[in-house]
C-alpha cells in the first residue's frame, strides 16, 4: 500500500452496489467510490498486459498503476453520483 492512501477511507459508492446491479454470487462485483480526500477508487478486472500496448501515444502509465476495467452499467449507474466540479 502507498503510504499517500494510509490515511484515506472510503466515504460513499457511486452508484448502485452489485447486487442491486444483478450480481447475487458476488463472483463479479465492479464498483467505484469516492474517498475522502476527494479522489476515487475503482474495483474492476485487471487488464493492464491486454490494454497497455493499445494506450494513446499521450497516455502513460506508471509501474505502480494499472489498468481496470469496469462494466458500462456500472459508470452509467454511478453518473448521478459523480459530482460536477
Amino acid at each position: 500500500m502507498h503510504d499517500e492512501f494510509t490515511s484515506v477511507r472510503i466515504a460513499r459508492r457511486l452508484g448502485d452496489p452489485p447486487r442491486k446491479r444483478g450480481s447475487y454470487t458476488q463472483e463479479t462485483c465492479p464498483d467505484l467510490f469516492e474517498l475522502s480526500d476527494g479522489n476515487f477508487a475503482v474495483i474492476g478486472t485487471e487488464a493492464t498486459t491486454a490494454l497497455d500496448p493499445h494506450l494513446p501515444q499521450d497516455a502513460a502509465r506508471a509501474d505502480y498503476e494499472r489498468i481496470v476495467v469496469i462494466s458500462r452499467e456500472t459508470l452509467i449507474r454511478a453518473k448521478k453520483d459523480i459530482p460536477d466540479a
